[in-house]
């Protein structure tokens, strides 16, 4: 296995399209395209917290994180939230989402972030063995009010 994770840039768009249609099917989502095209927007927008990482198994795309780092009450630095993470189904069990996460932990300590959290759903056993090897879930419950 030969993974290169680094930040996604303009000529990326295409692969990470493919990937992020993915992604809405796995969770059963479906959202507007202007909902996609301005994800791609903020996360090619230098002034937007919203970045990618991609992972990248022998050249092929095959994996994201995307995070977005915001000013927290409770440290005095700021946040990472990983809000999506995704692999295809070919680069399951390879380590690669280990390695994106990984990545991303690095990446938050070089800039001085003070925490990295995300959530899942309860049934994603798949995703659920690997968090659980970062750290217990700490006992949240998530609330999302649509406005």
């Amino acid at each position: 296995m030969t993974v290169t994770i680094r930040d996604a840039g303009t000529g990326d768009e295409s692969g990470w399209r493919d990937l992020w249609a993915h992604y809405l099917a796995f969770y059963e989502v479906t959202l507007a395209p202007e909902v996609t095209t301005a994800t791609w927007a903020r996360l090619m927008d230098p002034a937007s917290p919203v970045k990618a990482r991609l992972a990248f198994d022998a050249g092929q795309m095959v994996g994201f994180a995307i995070h977005l780092h915001h000013p927290s009450t409770w440290v005095l630095g700021e946040d990472c939230y990983l809000e999506d993470l995704f692999l295809s189904p070919e680069a399951r069990g390879k380590g690669i989402g280990k390695a994106l996460i990984d990545d991303l932990i690095a990446l938050a300590r070089s800039r001085g972030w003070q925490r990295l959290y995300w959530h899942t759903d309860e049934d994603n056993a798949t995703a659920r063995r690997l968090y659980d090897r970062y750290t217990a879930s700490d006992g949240h419950i998530r609330y999302r009010l649509k406005l």
